[in-house]
């Protein structure tokens, strides 16, 4: 075969793989990020990786199980460097309410290294708050991705939605206490199962 016939049955490969692969693994992604357009760059930065590392993969046969690899660091990467940030602590608005119980994500969540195990506990972690908020009515999911994954402050919402800054409030506790819920359970099986 040809130098030039070769490069172009590759460059075929690499296109099958991608149009093959594409909307899975996009689906994979977004169940781990805050948003489509998160998910679609960590997705081109895959695809990126996968092009120009394509020589270094094995056999054709582990090429799948390569692209979610580098989608699962990809991901932990962006974690890593979300973590990185500060964290907000404060909603700057009184609840009123029954102050047992946390109002944020940040504080339900264990304060983890980096360490390898930890990165997969991580994973694991957020596994679990993604199949939670799937689980939450939509009006308590819909506020909690807003505020906390998307950091808009409950004054935005509400103006956004006509919805008292209250009920967004209280939409927002019953979510982080089913999540903490969900969560105390799964620790729990966690230890037990050590």
């Amino acid at each position: 075969m040809e130098p030039r016939a070769i490069d172009l049955s590759m460059q075929q490969l690499k296109q099958n793989t991608f149009l093959k692969e594409k909307d899975k693994l996009l689906g994979f992604i977004k169940g781990r990020v805050s948003s489509l357009e998160e998910a679609e760059d960590i997705l081109q930065d895959v695809f990126y990786q996968f092009v120009a590392g394509f020589e270094t993969i094995e056999s054709l046969d582990r090429v799948t199980s390569w692209l979610y690899s580098v989608a699962r660091n990809k991901i932990i990467d962006r974690y890593r460097r979300d973590a990185s940030r500060p964290q907000r602590t404060d909603f700057g608005v009184a609840t009123g309410q029954d102050d047992e119980g946390p109002l944020t994500l940040q504080e339900i969540l264990p304060d983890l290294d980096n360490s390898p195990e930890s990165l997969l506990l991580k994973e694991a972690i957020w596994d679990e708050i993604t199949m939670a908020l799937d689980d939450l009515p939509a009006e308590q999911r819909h506020v909690f991705i807003q505020n906390e994954i998307e950091e808009k402050s409950f004054r935005e919402l509400s103006e956004e939605e006509g919805v008292s800054i209250n009920t967004l409030l209280s939409r927002k506790r019953y979510a982080i206490m089913a999540l903490r819920k969900r969560l105390q359970s799964f620790y729990d099986d966690l230890i037990n199962d050590r």
